[in-house]
Protein backbone atom coordinates (compact mmCIF):
# COMPACT_ATOMS: atom_id res chain seq x y z
CA UNK A 1 0.00 0.00 0.00
CA UNK A 2 2.87 2.36 0.76
CA UNK A 3 4.33 1.63 -2.69
CA UNK A 4 1.02 2.39 -4.40
CA UNK A 5 0.62 5.60 -2.37
CA UNK A 6 4.13 6.63 -3.40
CA UNK A 7 3.31 5.81 -7.03
CA UNK A 8 0.22 8.03 -6.88
CA UNK A 9 2.19 10.88 -5.28
CA UNK A 10 5.00 10.56 -7.86
CA UNK A 11 2.56 10.74 -10.79
CA UNK A 12 0.64 13.65 -9.30
CA UNK A 13 3.83 15.66 -8.72
CA UNK A 14 5.19 14.74 -12.16
CA UNK A 15 1.99 15.89 -13.82
CA UNK A 16 1.95 19.13 -11.84
CA UNK A 17 5.59 19.81 -12.73
CA UNK A 18 4.90 19.24 -16.43
CA UNK A 19 1.82 21.46 -16.24
CA UNK A 20 3.85 24.29 -14.67
CA UNK A 21 6.62 23.92 -17.27
CA UNK A 22 4.15 23.99 -20.17
CA UNK A 23 2.39 27.04 -18.75
CA UNK A 24 5.68 28.95 -18.42
CA UNK A 25 6.48 28.35 -22.12
CA UNK A 26 3.13 29.86 -23.15
CA UNK A 27 1.33 26.61 -23.91
CA UNK A 28 -2.09 25.59 -22.63
CA UNK A 29 -1.65 22.44 -20.50
CA UNK A 30 -4.20 19.64 -20.68
CA UNK A 31 -4.56 16.64 -18.38
CA UNK A 32 -5.39 14.31 -21.27
CA UNK A 33 -2.17 15.23 -23.09
CA UNK A 34 -0.13 14.94 -19.89
CA UNK A 35 -1.51 11.44 -19.28
CA UNK A 36 -0.69 10.41 -22.86
CA UNK A 37 2.88 11.70 -22.53
CA UNK A 38 3.29 9.75 -19.29
CA UNK A 39 1.85 6.52 -20.72
CA UNK A 40 3.80 6.56 -23.98
CA UNK A 41 7.12 8.14 -23.00
CA UNK A 42 7.70 8.40 -19.24
CA UNK A 43 6.25 5.17 -17.83
CA UNK A 44 8.44 2.85 -20.01
CA UNK A 45 11.53 4.47 -18.45
CA UNK A 46 10.64 3.20 -14.96
CA UNK A 47 10.39 -0.62 -14.77
CA UNK A 48 9.18 -0.54 -11.15
CA UNK A 49 5.89 1.00 -12.30
CA UNK A 50 4.97 -2.25 -14.10
CA UNK A 51 4.80 -4.00 -10.72
CA UNK A 52 2.05 -1.65 -9.49
CA UNK A 53 -1.55 -1.11 -10.56
CA UNK A 54 -1.97 1.15 -13.60
CA UNK A 55 -5.23 2.42 -12.10
CA UNK A 56 -3.20 4.39 -9.57
CA UNK A 57 -1.63 6.81 -12.05
CA UNK A 58 -4.91 7.19 -13.94
CA UNK A 59 -6.70 8.38 -10.82
CA UNK A 60 -3.71 10.52 -9.82
CA UNK A 61 -3.96 12.49 -13.07
CA UNK A 62 -7.75 12.62 -12.72
CA UNK A 63 -7.38 14.12 -9.25
CA UNK A 64 -4.88 16.65 -10.60
CA UNK A 65 -7.34 17.64 -13.30
CA UNK A 66 -10.12 18.08 -10.73
CA UNK A 67 -7.80 20.21 -8.59
CA UNK A 68 -7.18 22.56 -11.52
CA UNK A 69 -10.92 22.70 -12.30
CA UNK A 70 -11.64 23.81 -8.73
CA UNK A 71 -8.84 26.37 -8.99
CA UNK A 72 -10.13 27.89 -12.23
CA UNK A 73 -13.67 28.06 -10.79
CA UNK A 74 -12.38 29.88 -7.72
CA UNK A 75 -13.30 27.00 -5.39
CA UNK A 76 -9.75 26.15 -4.31
CA UNK A 77 -6.13 27.21 -4.27
CA UNK A 78 -3.53 26.42 -6.91
CA UNK A 79 -2.50 22.73 -6.64
CA UNK A 80 0.60 22.07 -4.57
CA UNK A 81 3.17 19.29 -4.72
CA UNK A 82 2.45 16.38 -2.39
CA UNK A 83 4.91 15.43 0.34
CA UNK A 84 5.75 11.93 1.48
CA UNK A 85 4.06 10.97 4.71
CA UNK A 86 1.39 13.66 4.44
CA UNK A 87 -2.03 12.58 3.15
CA UNK A 88 -0.68 9.40 1.53
CA UNK A 89 -3.47 7.83 -0.52
CA UNK A 90 -4.35 6.16 -3.81
CA UNK A 91 -7.45 4.98 -5.66
CA UNK A 92 -8.03 1.71 -7.51
CA UNK A 93 -10.94 0.03 -9.30
CA UNK A 94 -11.65 -3.36 -10.84
CA UNK A 95 -11.61 -2.38 -14.54
CA UNK A 96 -15.36 -1.85 -14.73
CA UNK A 97 -16.29 -4.80 -12.52
CA UNK A 98 -17.78 -4.37 -9.08
CA UNK A 99 -15.73 -4.83 -5.92
CA UNK A 100 -17.39 -6.97 -3.27
CA UNK A 101 -16.59 -6.27 0.38
CA UNK A 102 -17.84 -9.10 2.59
CA UNK A 103 -17.02 -9.60 6.24
CA UNK A 104 -13.55 -9.09 7.66
CA UNK A 105 -11.34 -10.20 4.77
CA UNK A 106 -11.59 -8.51 1.38
CA UNK A 107 -9.94 -9.21 -1.96
CA UNK A 108 -8.92 -5.90 -3.51
CA UNK A 109 -7.85 -5.55 -7.15
CA UNK A 110 -4.08 -6.00 -7.53
CA UNK A 111 -3.55 -5.52 -3.76
CA UNK A 112 -4.87 -8.91 -2.72
CA UNK A 113 -6.47 -9.93 0.58
CA UNK A 114 -6.70 -7.28 3.31
CA UNK A 115 -8.26 -7.57 6.75
CA UNK A 116 -10.28 -4.77 8.33
CA UNK A 117 -10.86 -4.11 12.02
CA UNK A 118 -14.60 -3.99 11.44
CA UNK A 119 -16.76 -6.12 9.11
CA UNK A 120 -17.87 -4.40 5.91
CA UNK A 121 -20.77 -5.40 3.66
CA UNK A 122 -20.77 -3.30 0.50
CA UNK A 123 -20.53 -3.39 -3.28
CA UNK A 124 -18.62 -0.53 -4.87
CA UNK A 125 -16.91 0.49 -8.12
CA UNK A 126 -13.73 2.01 -6.70
CA UNK A 127 -11.87 2.24 -3.41
CA UNK A 128 -9.59 4.93 -2.01
CA UNK A 129 -6.98 3.74 0.46
CA UNK A 130 -5.34 6.35 2.70
CA UNK A 131 -2.88 6.32 5.59
CA UNK A 132 -3.22 8.19 8.84
CA UNK A 133 -0.22 7.72 11.14
CA UNK A 134 0.23 3.94 11.35
CA UNK A 135 -3.20 2.93 10.08
CA UNK A 136 -4.65 2.42 6.60
CA UNK A 137 -8.28 3.25 5.84
CA UNK A 138 -10.63 2.08 3.08
CA UNK A 139 -13.06 4.66 1.68
CA UNK A 140 -15.82 3.87 -0.79
CA UNK A 141 -19.33 4.89 -1.75
CA UNK A 142 -22.19 2.43 -2.24
CA UNK A 143 -25.99 2.28 -2.36
CA UNK A 144 -27.68 1.50 0.92
CA UNK A 145 -31.31 0.39 1.19
CA UNK A 146 -32.49 0.30 4.82
CA UNK A 147 -34.98 -2.40 5.78
CA UNK A 148 -37.00 0.08 7.84
CA UNK A 149 -37.73 3.47 6.23
CA UNK A 150 -36.50 6.45 8.26
CA UNK A 151 -38.96 8.34 10.40
CA UNK A 152 -40.21 11.56 8.84
CA UNK A 153 -39.42 14.68 10.82
CA UNK A 154 -42.43 16.83 11.78
CA UNK A 155 -43.22 19.84 9.63
CA UNK A 156 -42.57 23.37 10.82
CA UNK A 157 -46.27 24.06 11.43
CA UNK A 158 -46.80 20.93 13.51
CA UNK A 159 -43.54 21.10 15.38
CA UNK A 160 -43.80 21.36 19.13
CA UNK A 161 -41.46 23.21 21.45
CA UNK A 162 -39.77 19.96 22.47
CA UNK A 163 -38.79 19.25 18.87
CA UNK A 164 -36.60 22.37 18.67
CA UNK A 165 -33.29 22.52 20.50
CA UNK A 166 -30.80 25.33 20.83
CA UNK A 167 -27.07 24.63 20.96
CA UNK A 168 -24.65 26.98 22.71
CA UNK A 169 -21.14 26.13 21.54
CA UNK A 170 -18.33 26.80 23.93
CA UNK A 171 -14.66 26.29 24.62
CA UNK A 172 -14.59 25.09 28.23
CA UNK A 173 -17.64 22.93 27.47
CA UNK A 174 -18.24 21.33 24.09
CA UNK A 175 -21.91 22.39 23.95
CA UNK A 176 -24.78 23.40 26.22
CA UNK A 177 -28.31 22.64 25.04
CA UNK A 178 -31.32 24.83 25.69
CA UNK A 179 -32.94 22.03 27.73
CA UNK A 180 -30.05 22.21 30.21
CA UNK A 181 -28.08 19.18 29.00
CA UNK A 182 -24.33 19.81 28.91
CA UNK A 183 -21.77 17.99 26.77
CA UNK A 184 -18.43 18.32 28.52
CA UNK A 185 -15.24 19.04 26.61
CA UNK A 186 -13.13 15.92 26.19
CA UNK A 187 -9.86 17.84 26.74
CA UNK A 188 -8.03 15.36 24.53
CA UNK A 189 -4.91 17.46 24.12
CA UNK A 190 -4.68 18.27 27.83
CA UNK A 191 -4.87 14.60 28.81
CA UNK A 192 -2.07 13.57 26.41
CA UNK A 193 0.04 16.74 26.53
CA UNK A 194 2.58 15.31 28.98
CA UNK A 195 3.12 12.17 26.88
CA UNK A 196 3.46 14.24 23.71
CA UNK A 197 5.97 16.54 25.37
CA UNK A 198 7.95 13.50 26.52
CA UNK A 199 8.15 12.08 22.99
CA UNK A 200 9.22 15.41 21.54
CA UNK A 201 11.88 15.79 24.25
CA UNK A 202 13.34 12.35 23.50
CA UNK A 203 13.42 13.22 19.80
CA UNK A 204 15.34 16.46 20.22
CA UNK A 205 18.86 15.12 19.51
CA UNK A 206 18.05 12.58 16.80
CA UNK A 207 19.47 13.17 13.35
CA UNK A 208 16.74 14.34 10.98
CA UNK A 209 16.07 11.66 8.38
CA UNK A 210 17.63 8.82 10.38
CA UNK A 211 15.77 5.58 11.15
CA UNK A 212 15.37 6.45 14.83
CA UNK A 213 14.10 9.92 13.92
CA UNK A 214 11.48 8.39 11.61
CA UNK A 215 10.35 5.97 14.32
CA UNK A 216 10.00 8.82 16.82
CA UNK A 217 8.13 10.95 14.30
CA UNK A 218 5.71 8.10 13.67
CA UNK A 219 4.97 7.84 17.39
CA UNK A 220 4.35 11.59 17.60
CA UNK A 221 2.05 11.53 14.57
CA UNK A 222 0.16 8.56 16.02
CA UNK A 223 -0.40 10.44 19.27
CA UNK A 224 -1.68 13.50 17.40
CA UNK A 225 -4.00 11.16 15.51
CA UNK A 226 -5.31 9.79 18.79
CA UNK A 227 -6.10 13.33 19.97
CA UNK A 228 -7.95 14.04 16.72
CA UNK A 229 -9.93 10.78 16.97
CA UNK A 230 -11.02 11.55 20.54
CA UNK A 231 -12.34 14.91 19.39
CA UNK A 232 -14.10 13.38 16.38
CA UNK A 233 -15.74 10.77 18.61
CA UNK A 234 -17.12 13.48 20.91
CA UNK A 235 -18.49 15.45 17.94
CA UNK A 236 -20.11 12.34 16.44
CA UNK A 237 -21.82 11.54 19.74
CA UNK A 238 -23.13 15.11 20.02
CA UNK A 239 -24.46 15.31 16.46
CA UNK A 240 -25.98 11.81 16.69
CA UNK A 241 -27.83 12.75 19.86
CA UNK A 242 -29.18 15.94 18.26
CA UNK A 243 -30.25 14.20 15.05
CA UNK A 244 -32.04 11.35 16.82
CA UNK A 245 -33.92 13.40 19.41
CA UNK A 246 -34.78 16.72 17.77
CA UNK A 247 -36.38 17.83 14.53
CA UNK A 248 -34.71 21.22 14.34
CA UNK A 249 -31.38 22.38 15.71
CA UNK A 250 -30.60 26.08 16.21
CA UNK A 251 -26.93 27.04 16.60
CA UNK A 252 -25.61 30.43 17.58
CA UNK A 253 -23.53 32.45 15.14
CA UNK A 254 -20.19 32.03 16.90
CA UNK A 255 -16.76 31.95 15.30
CA UNK A 256 -15.43 28.91 17.17
CA UNK A 257 -12.63 28.42 14.64
CA UNK A 258 -11.45 31.97 15.30
CA UNK A 259 -11.57 31.40 19.05
CA UNK A 260 -9.50 28.23 18.72
CA UNK A 261 -6.88 30.21 16.81
CA UNK A 262 -5.88 31.42 20.27
CA UNK A 263 -3.51 28.67 21.41
CA UNK A 264 -4.55 29.16 25.04
CA UNK A 265 -8.21 28.55 24.25
CA UNK A 266 -7.41 25.72 21.85
CA UNK A 267 -5.52 23.85 24.56
CA UNK A 268 -8.65 23.68 26.71
CA UNK A 269 -10.47 21.52 24.20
Amino acid sequence: MAQHAGYSRWCYNWGLSLWNAAYKTGEKPNIRIIREVFTNHTKPLYPWMKKLSSKVYQYAFRNLGEAFKRFFKGLGKYPKFKKKGRSDSFTIDNSGKLIELNGWNHKLPFIGIVKTYEPIEATTKKITISRQARDWYLSCSYEFHPHNPPLLLPSQEGMGVGDIIGVDLGVKTLATLSDGKVFASVKAYRSLEEKLSRLQYLNRNKIIGSANWKKAQLKIVALHGRVANIRKDALHKLTTYLAKNHGRVVIEDLNVRGMLANHKLAKIS
